[in-house]
């Protein structure tokens, strides 16, 4: 398998004390579980775990309530689909619980839509704090640079994410260099304008070229462009297009992961050599 990173994103549905919430944690943990194993079957080499159900959005921290239920499904998620590798998203930009899920649990990344600066979303202004998630990461013993060995919680990091816009205009390659200079981001996700929008081709050059970490293409990815991104980046995630309709939030389908997988390997494999 090549080492190019295919992520498949486990939407979850309304969690308790979020406003569309239905079902129990039981019956959600279940359903992760299982689109975990289609996605293991599939090929897939990591999962990433969100609260995507959970609309609207707070906009920092979350409630207990909400980082019990992401633990509990992520655990589900663990036991079902031990080969693959484990992320968590803890939406909108609530870092300090997706790091401490992800070191109980033993997931190898988090998900930062907003690590460095600051952006203007439907949640209002969101600030980034990398100094505070970098010091608990140290804290907790999760950080990668303290041993080699070891395994760590890596800081998967958006750059422009979508559904926001900036404060203040500054260059995009500027602004992914110091992602990962000054916010220490182990790998950069490039988006576009939204949720399964594509990204912008020429902006996702300009981040590869001033990133020193892998680059991730994080929304939009198609079975279509997959030859055309593995030229651009190190390996995509992938939502919307694993649902049987193609809608975000809807169930991962079996044969649209399988067929996924399979048209990403003759992209990207040929590339590794």
């Amino acid at each position: 398998m090549t080492d190019a990173r295919l992520v498949g994103v486990v939407h979850l549905p309304p969690l308790p004390g979020s406003p569309r919430a239905r079902a129990s944690v039981r019956e959600i943990a279940a359903g992760a579980a299982e689109e975990a194993r289609i996605l293991e079957a599939a090929g897939f080499n990591w999962v990433i775990v969100e609260n995507f159900g959970d609309a609207p959005f707070l906009k920092g921290r979350v409630d207990a309530v909400t980082v019990s239920a992401v633990t509990a499904c992520a655990l589900a998620v663990r036991e079902a689909a031990p080969k693959l590798r484990l992320g968590i998203n803890v939406l909108r930009n609530d870092a300090d619980a997706a790091l401490s899920i992800a070191h109980v649990v033993g997931a190898g990344c988090i998900r930062v839509n907003v690590h460095i600066g600051a952006r203007i979303t439907d949640q209002g202004v969101i600030e980034g704090d990398a100094s505070a998630i970098l010091r608990k990461r140290r804290a907790l013993g999760a950080d990668l640079s303290l041993d080699a060995e070891a395994s760590g919680v890596e800081i998967w990091a958006d750059v422009d994410v979508k559904h926001s816009a900036p404060l203040g205009v500054r260059p995009l390659a500027q602004e992914a260099h110091d992602l990962v200079v000054r916010g220490m981001a182990d790998a950069v996700l490039v988006t576009g304008e939204g949720t399964g929008r594509p990204v912008d081709l020429d902006r996702l050059g300009v981040v590869k070229r001033a990133a020193s970490v892998p680059v991730l293409v994080a929304s939009g990815a198609g079975e279509e462009s997959l030859p055309t991104l593995a030229s651009l980046c190190d390996g995509v995630i992938v939502g919307s297009a694993l649902r049987r309709d193609g809608v975000a939030g809807g169930p991962v389908d079996r044969v649209r992961s399988q067929a996924f997988a399979i048209a990403f390997r003759r992209a990207f494999e040929p590339r590794r050599g």
